[in-house]
């Protein structure tokens, strides 16, 4: 029998996504899930763009331009310039959802064995696409304590080896809901200017910055051919099924090689860029509105977490993720323990253990991630179940006392 490859063995398993046969057998069984694993909102996708697709006149789904249809590449050079950001629509590359995108950043950009270094915790699936490109994951870790802070420009320079090639980060950040100051950016911008680096930022949050501005790499100056931007209309419009994402960059060398990779998968989704221009038209009101749900979501989970024994939370500043430290030893457990033993009035909750979102072992053991995408109703059901789970969980690190065996200091 003829064997797969070492790659699809060795790829690194989603952690959203790997306890799905456990939740479809709990589910199977009658018992009710709260899906708080995954980022998929349960808002509509903007009404009236919908309502506009639906009467869109068309008799054959063609083919797109590999790098997107011009008038919707037009459309994005406008939504940029709310941010003071002037751009070309050239400069604007349609990718199949933003994972695409930041596959294309890292095969064009980076040859095998090159390094990215990446603060973590980080989105899990940038772990994935480095090991398809052969590229390799230098983590600096970052802490709940200072709220995620990015290090000092000393901490990035000790890392930095004659095969880095680029600095990686997610603004808003996905999975701690960080937000990135302006201070915070330019200090990275130094760096990569100084050592001739990329600077990728994923920026595909950005409307969900509840307490500051949102602060765009694209807005810093002297950053043009440094600076990479992954965006994607997944979960600004509530729309992860169009699967319509976008590289951006001033970078000419970088839109070239990109480009070679576009047409190899010939196009981007038509029906999907089609939708998405539409929902660029008169968003306001409902990104708005998008933007105060989710912070009223973030604020019930946040003031639940916070009267939970034994459990530190930071408050994220954007994004819909809560990154929390729990009383517990092993959170993979602890989240397979969710679905296979715990139940409460016939429900439990699904979330993303730690780990996943490190690349350094060992970390992450007593930690989760919350993604906030429930209406506030099922929320509150969802933060009951969760209080009951980590008081009855059997491998609990709360003592008697209240107090967390092994506690790191706060």
């Amino acid at each position: 029998m003829p064997l797969v490859s070492h790659r699809s063995l060795t790829v690194p398993l989603s952690p959203f996504r790997k306890l799905i046969p456990l939740a479809d057998r709990a589910r199977a069984g009658g018992k009710h899930i709260y899906h708080l694993n995954i980022g998929q909102p349960d808002i509509p996708t903007h009404p009236s763009a919908v309502k506009k697709f639906r009467r869109l006149p068309w008799e054959i789904l063609d083919y797109s331009p590999s790098n997107g249809i011009d008038s919707y590449r037009e459309a994005l050079r406008g939504y940029y310039e709310r941010f003071d950001v002037d751009l070309e629509a050239d400069e604007i590359m349609i990718t199949t959802g933003g994972s695409e995108a930041i596959l294309f950043f890292m095969l064009a950009c980076l040859d095998p064995g090159d390094e990215i270094i990446i603060p973590e915790p980080f989105y899990a699936n940038y772990n994935g696409y480095a090991h398809m490109a052969d590229v390799r994951v230098v983590t600096i870790t970052c802490h709940i304590e200072d709220g995620f802070r990015i290090p000092d420009a000393e901490v990035f320079a000790e890392k930095i080896t004659p095969r880095t090639k680029a600095i990686v980060i997610t603004n808003p950040n996905n999975p701690t809901g960080a937000c990135y100051t302006r201070p915070e950016l330019e200090r990275l911008s130094r760096i990569v200017r100084e050592h001739d680096l990329f600077l990728c930022v994923d920026e595909v949050y950005r409307e969900f910055s509840y307490d500051t501005p949102l602060q765009s790499i694209l807005q810093l100056p002297d950053l043009g051919s440094h600076a990479v931007v992954i965006d994607s209309v997944s979960k600004r419009y509530s729309a992860t099924g169009a699967r319509v994402g976008a590289l951006v960059t001033r970078n000419l060398a970088v839109r070239e090689s990109v480009d070679r990779f576009a047409k190899l998968r010939l196009s981007p989704p038509g029906l999907g860029q089609r939708l998405s221009e539409l929902m660029l038209e008169d968003d306001g009101a409902y990104l708005q509105g998008v933007k105060d749900d989710y912070r009223e979501r973030r604020d019930i989970v946040y003031e639940r977490l916070q009267e939970m024994p034994g459990v530190y939370a930071y408050k994220p500043g954007g994004a819909f993720y809560c990154f929390a430290r729990f009383p517990i030893a092993d959170s993979e457990d602890f989240c397979r323990w969710l679905l296979e033993d715990f139940e409460y009035q016939g429900a439990t909750v699904m979330l993303s253990p730690g780990p996943g979102f490190y690349a350094t072992p060992g970390l992450g053991n007593d930690e989760c991630r919350i993604a906030y995408v429930l209406n506030v109703n099922d929320l509150a059901r969802a933060m009951d179940c969760l209080a009951e789970a980590l008081r009855t969980y059997p491998g609990s690190t709360l003592s008697a006392t209240g107090a967390v065996v092994g506690e790191r200091e706060a």
